[in-house]
């Protein structure tokens, strides 16, 4: 859906919209969408601005993806809010470098004629995936001996000591 500054210009657009597994692209980021994602909301072009938008809302998405311990598909069920500012790219310095204050760190920037929803919220919930996801906080991993899932059978792997050459180092006390 596309989200048109000149529409904003007449009026708030508000939106409710349902996105099928597969209209986002996830892809470059070993993701899955595994239910439809559902976002409802509104975007405004805020008065006296020269272009500033905001766009507001909420969604509702389960993704899937590798356990970063066994390997094994994670669910995760994201239900989450989004109060988001934008001004046009043309406000960029294009030459020179410009410090920015904490305020304008959490603006986001478009160009042309407006956004796309679609873009917006693949960013909203690659945001709220955890940074290590895992299928549980009690996940035990792959066995680095055997490469078995130890969630599914234990193993009697024994860990050889490592090279231990660095070990005079650790009884220095500073």
């Amino acid at each position: 859906m596309f989200l048109s500054i000149k529409e904003m210009e007449v009026r708030k657009v508000r939106f409710d919209e349902t996105f099928e597994p597969g209209q986002i692209d996830f892809t470059g980021e070993a993701l899955e969408q595994a239910t439809p994602l559902h976002a409802t909301g509104q975007a405004e072009l805020l008065a006296h601005s020269d272009g500033e938008v905001r766009i507001q809302g909420q969604y509702q998405v389960v993704m899937t993806a590798e356990c970063d311990r066994c390997l094994a598909r994670a669910r995760f069920p994201l239900d989450a809010r989004f109060d988001l500012f934008y001004l046009p790219a043309s406000d960029i310095a294009r030459e020179e470098e410009v410090a920015i204050d904490e305020g304008e760190a959490e603006i986001g920037f478009y160009e042309g004629d407006g956004m796309e929803l679609e873009e917006i919220l693949r960013e909203q919930v690659l945001l709220a995936l955890p940074m290590q996801r895992v299928c549980s906080e009690s996940c035990k991993g792959i066995c680095p001996v055997c490469g078995k899932n130890r969630n599914e059978n234990a193993c009697d792997c024994k860990m050889e000591n490592p090279d231990d050459r660095w070990g005079a180092l650790r009884n220095l006390h500073l």
